[in-house]
């Protein structure tokens, strides 16, 4: 068994080194790599039978690939094209350094963060997953009940398995409504209204992904997979619209999720629409920035997706102070893509951010062990961000500033 493991170790790596490769090792293959690389002179990670046996997030990554289908897991882990962004996103914590300050009370620390006049007990939301039946028989629900007990902030994804009704009342109090615009208005409307119905807040308009994306790891897992799946998955967007909940009694006839003719006029459009507040989610650029504040935006959230949109090779830790900057303090600002641990929220929360968003660590989370999972993947970041917080001298988020930082990329 032993000499077995090392062979399998000693297979992956060379594969990620492989010249065959050179153009990029998808992430699964890479991390895998890594892991046997990092872990062959220590203690081999022993998969968890129990929500509270993890010691960080990443102990749910493995359980969760053992749990799911090949192509459940591919779409939980799938970035686009050769994965870069998907890596940049995590690399990109390594350019910043923390300035830690000595002597000072830290017996008590407030995590305590408002957003839109309501206050959180942390910066740490639970960013819009799609599909989470796929992950786990009670989807969202077990997510919404996670997030209610442990005082989280959700943003719910318009491509939900459950009604933002059931989330609403699963979670105990309002989410924030995630929204795909689709290329239809009258879709859009229906969507929009029903949120503001159900009592939700704030809207998020994803703006990064109106023309496709090319998952290639995704297909991957895919060919993996021998399961009989066109039972439910129609091919098309009606078929894929229909598994999801909010579509439910609309006539989705030529609809599509995409909307390659997005502009800054659908974003006046859908302002004058409803009285929810309007987020944008996916701006990564000083000039989007400012135009999101010349339009009325009432907050930005930094995002690529979680590398799952284009291949810019950016990180989001690396976008927001330019986001940051532009604003100037006109609206929050805040940001997901690649958060594992509690040092990348507090590199972010210095550089300015009001909130950090999570989405495939409670992914995992959900995967492996369903609503206690991620109560303690949520358990665990918090934990994560009070310790840094003490260690830096930092006793609440007001006095998080870019001195707790350094930016390797500046000198």
């Amino acid at each position: 068994m032993l000499e077995r493991a090392a062979r399998r170790r000693r297979f992956l790596k060379f594969l990620a080194s492989s010249p065959l490769l050179a153009c990029g090792v998808p992430e699964w293959l890479a991390g895998f790599a890594d892991a046997a690389d990092a872990q062959s002179d220590l203690p081999k990670r022993a998969s968890i039978a129990t929500p509270n046996e993890a010691l960080n997030v990443f102990d749910f990554e493995p359980v969760a690939r053992q749990t799911l289908p090949p192509a459940h897991f591919g779409y939980l882990a799938t970035g686009v094209d050769d994965d870069a962004t998907l890596r940049a996103n995590r690399e990109g914590f390594s350019r910043f350094q923390i300035r830690t300050r000595r002597l000072v009370d830290v017996s008590k620390v407030d995590t305590s963060t408002e957003l839109f006049g309501t206050t959180w007990k942390t910066p740490i939301v639970l960013a819009p997953v799609a599909a989470q039946k796929a992950f786990h028989p009670d989807g969202e629900v077990a997510a919404a009940r996670a997030a209610g007990a442990k005082g989280h902030l959700l943003i719910l994804s318009t491509a939900t398995t459950v009604s933002v009704e059931e989330v609403t009342a699963a979670r105990g109090g309002p989410v924030w409504y995630q929204l795909y615009p689709t290329d239809t208005w009258r879709i859009t409307q229906a969507l929009v209204k029903r949120a503001e119905t159900a009592g939700c807040p704030v809207l998020v308009l994803t703006v990064d992904l109106p023309a496709g994306r090319n998952t290639e790891t995704q297909s991957r897992f895919e060919k993996e997979d021998t399961r009989q799946c066109s039972s439910c998955h129609q091919p098309g967007w009606q078929g894929y619209l229909r598994r999801k909940r909010m579509f439910d009694g609309l006539d989705l006839t030529g609809v599509s999720l995409f909307s390659p003719g997005l502009t800054w006029d659908f974003v006046r459009r859908l302002k004058d629409t409803t009285k929810m507040k309007l987020v944008l989610k996916g701006l990564e650029t000083r000039e989007d920035a400012e135009l999101a504040a010349q339009y009325g935006v009432d907050g930005i959230i930094v995002s690529n997706h979680g590398g799952r949109a284009q291949e810019s090779g950016r990180g989001t830790i690396e976008c927001l102070s330019e986001v940051v900057d532009a604003v100037r303090g006109k609206m929050p600002v805040l940001v997901d893509s690649g958060f594992r641990r509690g040092t990348d929220i507090f590199k972010a929360l210095a550089l300015g951010a009001k909130a950090v968003c999570i989405g495939r660590p409670y992914g995992w989370g959900l995967a492996a062990f369903g609503q206690p999972g991620v109560e303690k993947v949520l358990e665990l970041l918090t934990r994560e961000l009070e310790l840094m917080m003490r260690h830096a001298g930092a006793t609440s988020l007001v006095k998080l500033t870019r001195s707790f930082v350094v930016d390797l990329r500046h000198g």
